[in-house]
This record gives structure tokens, C-alpha cells and sequence, in this order.
């Protein structure tokens, strides 16, 4: 790793101070850029996550592909904690939290919309950001499309089921404009261009004109992982210095989620003796979160200055240094697992 990639941390941190700085600084500018959106898909925001995708596209074997289906257990792990548990116990944390432990620092009339965002975001497994973590982990590429891809598949059937049942209403409306316009954005698009381009490359140079390509773009991709930090913070920047101790509440059973759900997922690809490569990424499905349908979805429900939607959006910023850590972790337990 170069010094850059061995700080990212601290990087990242700093774009967190430069965020919020920016965001109570120049709150036109920022609410400009927040602006730039369809279909609650922000443009710019999407711009930075598909210059980090596509690096990791380049590198899928379609080839390969076919392989997957050989190691059906990172599948299972995937398709049992997204939808079999992770969904219940992000209500269940949301409930003890916010109609017990903080019942006496908020206001109650608000406890049901901060449950029902963490709802949201637990019934939302990600799309984009997954193939980042994988990234950076050194996941299968391969696996990791094909994870992502089926999880994307059963989240149109899925998704609105689960969350009525949990939220207790039935009128559940799934934006399927959102849904449809970031899987093309996240993986259609990048993946057409990466395939385009790993076709170009191997007809210049093998793997090797490959492997080139992608160490020469990478700093590309971890620019747009850090402007994306900025962006995000700055967004919230005025929210987050007006109301800090919501804002840390909110954030406390997020965390704990993310913590559980990646151990439950690390811890059972170890006991099934994956190799790291899947087991790393198979993890990091499971703890993130595909946050443009959860507040789009936050936003339809209860409207744009609801709980529901404030706990979407703190579960959008606690996920990149949450995310971070997990990546440093799995990086450092590597060699625990199988070649």
C-alpha cells in the first residue's frame, strides 16, 4: 500500500472537518449541488461513486463468471443476513434505543419516524459503495458483481414486503425510479465500460496491461471516495452543528448495527473456510446500505424534514468511516483465512 492508502483514515477524517466546515461556510453552494438530482439519485454524488466502481469493473473476468456458481456458501451468507436478519434487528435496535434508552433525550412524538428510517436503511442492502469495500480488500471482482447483482434482484420483490410488515403499513410505494436509475448508474453503466476497456487492454497487453491501468487510475478512485466524504458532510454540514447530540444518538444504534452484522458475516465465512477474497466482500454486503432508496423511500412516507428521513441521511454519513474500519480489520486478518 503507498503512504496514501496506509492514511486513508486520516485522510477521510479530514474530509469529515472539511465537509462541515464548507457546509456552514458556503450552505448556497452545497444546497446547489444537492440540488443536482433525479429521482433522489444525486448526479454529482453519483459521478464520484462511478469513477470509484469502474476501476473494479475493469478487473471482472466475464469469463470467470461462471465459476461462481461453484462456491454457493458467500452467496448464502449474503441472501441470509440481508434478508432473513439484518432487517429485524436494525428495528429491533431502533425500538430498545429510541422507545427505551433515549426515551427521555428526545422528543417521543419523533421516536416512531427515527425507527422507521433505521427500518428503511436495514431493508436496503447496497448497490454502489459494496464494490468500493471490495476493492479495497482485494475482493473477487467476480463474486462481488454476482452478489450484488442477485441481491439487487430479489430487493425489487423484496424490499416493499418487508418493510410494510415492519413499519406496520401497507401503502409502501417503492420508487422504482430510484432502484432503476442507480443499478444502471452503479453497475450497468460501469460495468459496460469496464468491460469495454479490459477488452481493449487485453488486446494490447494480457493482465499485464490490465493490472497497469487500474495502479494508474486507483488514485482516481480514492480522490472520489475522500470528495465524496466532503460532499456528504457538507450537505448535512448545518444539520449536524445545530443539532450534534440528535445527530450521535441516531448514529449509536447504526454503528452497533454495522459492527454486528459484519461480524456475524466475517465470523461465518471464517467458520466455512472461504477464502478471503469472498469472505471480505460477503461481509461488506451485508453492512451496507443502499441509501438513495432509503431516504427517497424516507422522504415519500414521512417527508423531507421528518426523523425518518434525518436517520437515512446519519446512516449515510456514518457509513464511510464505519466502513473504513471494517476494511482496515479485514485487510489485517488476512492471512487467518484460506489461500
Amino acid at each position: 500500500m503507498s503512504l496514501f492508502e496506509r492514511w486513508l483514515t486520516l485522510w477521510v477524517a479530514l474530509c469529515i472537518l472539511v465537509g462541515l466546515v464548507l457546509g456552514n461556510l458556503m450552505p448556497g453552494l452545497f444546497a446547489g449541488m444537492a440540488g443536482l438530482e433525479y429521482a433522489s439519485v444525486n448526479l454529482v454524488v453519483a459521478v464520484l461513486i462511478w469513477a470509484m466502481v469502474y476501476p473494479m469493473m475493469i478487473a471482472i473476468d466475464f469469463g470467470s463468471l461462471k465459476d461462481v456458481g461453484r462456491r454457493p456458501k458467500g452467496l448464502v451468507i449474503t441472501l441470509v443476513i440481508n434478508w432473513l436478519i439484518k432487517p429485524f434487528t436494525m428495528a429491533a435496535l431502533g425500538v430498545v434505543f429510541f422507545n427505551y434508552i433515549f426515551a427521555g433525550l428526545i422528543d417521543p412524538a419523533k421516536a416512531p419516524e427515527y425507527i422507521a428510517g433505521l427500518i428503511l436503511l436495514g431493508a436496503a442492502p447496497c448497490t454502489a459503495m459494496v464494490f468500493v469495500w471490495s476493492q479495497l480488500t482485494k475482493g473477487d471482482p467476480n463474486y462481488t458483481l454476482v452478489q450484488v447483482s442477485v441481491n439487487d434482484l430479489i430487493m425489487v420483490v423484496a424490499f416493499a414486503p418487508i418493510v410494510a410488515f415492519l413499519l406496520g403499513v401497507t401503502d409502501i410505494t417503492v420508487p422504482w425510479e430510484t432502484l432503476i436509475l442507480s443499478v444502471v448508474l452503479y453497475i450497468v453503466i460501469p460495468l459496460i465500460a469496464g468491460a469495454l476497456t479490459r477488452r481493449a487492454l487485453m488486446a494490447r497487453g494480457a493482465e499485464a496491461a490490465v493490472s497497469e491501468f487500474t495502479a494508474r487510475i486507483k488514485p482516481g478512485s480514492v480522490l472520489g471516495l475522500l470528495m465524496t466524504v466532503v460532499l456528504l458532510f457538507g450537505f448535512q454540514g448545518q444539520v449536524i452543528i445545530a443539532q450534534p447530540l440528535l445527530i450521535a444518538l441516531i448514529a449509536v444504534p447504526i454503528i452497533i448495527q454495522s459492527y454486528g452484522i459484519f461480524a456475524l458475516g466475517y465470523a461465518w465465512a471464517f467458520a466455512w473456510k472461504l477464502p478471503h477474497k469472498v469472505a471480505a466482500p460477503c461481509a461488506m454486503i451485508g453492512t451496507s446500505n443502499f441509501f438513495e432508496l432509503a431516504v427517497a423511500v424516507a422522504i415519500g412516507l414521512f417527508g423531507l424534514n421528518s426523523g425518518a428521513a434525518l436517520a437515512t441521511v446519519v446512516g449515510v454519513l456514518v457509513e464511510v468511516p464505519v466502513m473504513l474500519t471494517l476494511v482496515a480489520f479485514a485487510n489485517r486478518t488476512r492471512d487467518r483465512f484460506p489461500a
